[in-house]
């Protein structure tokens, strides 16, 4: 019951703060004006867009089988796909859940051990962190004066400022002190309780991580996997930059464009927050600022990108949640039967 309620508390706290960060982002403009203005949008634009990031998608699921194949096993394209897109439908319900939810949907439907396909998502997130990074730079060496105009304005500026009034005042030291001392006693109270779980679990689970972890030192075809980590980065560049075009206001933006909006939406979207909501509009819109584009039309432009990219993940995320659905309904009824012949 208590599991159930904090993980409740968690998840109205992300909500929460999501919602805080819609409200900063549209508090000073009309909501009428930003709604009209979507609706100029073009639609095979918008299409194309969602093509792409979808192909971006299948490209993840066939990454993915690379990293799980050294491990024995060779699950199928179909099924691959079908968990990462039930795995992005779940982080709309609450972050990083998706990669606990695509483990657990294709272990079932493929029988793999869930503690190994969690380290192979690790290794996945951590070339993503890479990927974003690598935008990042290329921003910096091509956008150099916006991106520091931009981190400065809507982070490291906003962050030092908040900080240093908080932590001047004596409630603030007071929050921060009870802050740092419930961390210590939730850090004693996770060693105790670990302490006293069953040992051999515990080494059954770390030594399967560790093997998905160490799974892409023994890939099949490294090659095709570097492929596909840029493949899909690219993809997720032409989505944003295709989609440029749909919006007359935006449409004169060029290439360099679309990569500084790939690395502000990714931060958006990296957010732990449901979906990224609120902090992809708010550093998208304020990221289209430095580009003389108006804050009315820079909020069209993302929560219209933002839309089509959660369209997209609900229903191919329901497709793929019903398609395992069935898959699975045929293997028990299938089983059933071969039980009753025997």
């Amino acid at each position: 019951m208590n599991a159930r309620l904090i993980s409740v508390l968690k998840y109205l706290l992300l909500l929460s703060v999501a919602v805080l960060l819609l409200y900063f982002a549209f508090k000073n403009v009309s909501i009428a004006v930003i709604f009209r203005e979507m609706m100029q949008a073009n639609v095979v634009w918008l299409l194309v867009s969602s093509i792409l990031s979808f192909i971006a998608l299948i490209s993840r699921a066939y990454r993915w089988k690379l990293l799980i194949e050294p491990l024995g096993y060779r699950p199928s394209l179909k099924n691959s796909t079908y968990a990462v897109t039930v795995g992005y439908l779940a982080n709309l319900a609450f972050p990083r859940l998706g990669e606990v939810t695509r483990c657990g949907s294709l272990g079932t439907a493929e029988n793999i051990p869930f503690n190994k396909l969690l380290g192979t998502v690790v290794v996945e997130r951590i070339i993503d962190v890479i990927s974003l990074l690598v935008c990042i730079l290329l921003v910096a060496i091509i956008e150099f004066e916006r991106l520091g105009d931009f981190f400065k304005k809507n982070l490291i500026g906003p962050l030092i400022s908040r900080l240093t009034r908080f932590t001047s005042s004596t409630t603030g030291i007071i929050i921060l002190g009870a802050a740092f001392i419930a961390i210590v006693v939730l850090l004693i109270l996770i060693v105790q309780y670990s302490k006293r779980k069953s040992g051999a679990r515990w080494t059954t689970l770390i030594n399967g991580f560790i093997k998905g972890l160490v799974s892409i030192k023994h890939l099949n075809k490294p090659w095709l996997f570097v492929f596909h980590s840029v493949f899909i980065w690219f993809l997720y560049y032409l989505s944003v930059y295709v989609c440029l075009f749909a919006l007359p206001f935006t449409s004169h933006l060029g290439f360099a464009a679309a990569l500084f909006l790939l690395v502000a939406g990714g931060l958006g979207m990296s957010a732990p927050v449901q979906g990224g909501i609120g902090a992809y509009h708010l550093l998208v819109s304020q990221g289209l600022l430095l580009y003389g584009i108006t804050l009315e039309n820079g909020l069209s432009f993302a929560t219209l990108l933002h839309s089509l990219q959660l369209i997209t993940v609900i229903v191919t995320g329901s497709i793929g949640m019903l398609l395992l659905f069935m898959q699975r309904k045929k293997q028990k009824a299938h089983s059933g039967r071969l039980n009753s012949g025997l």
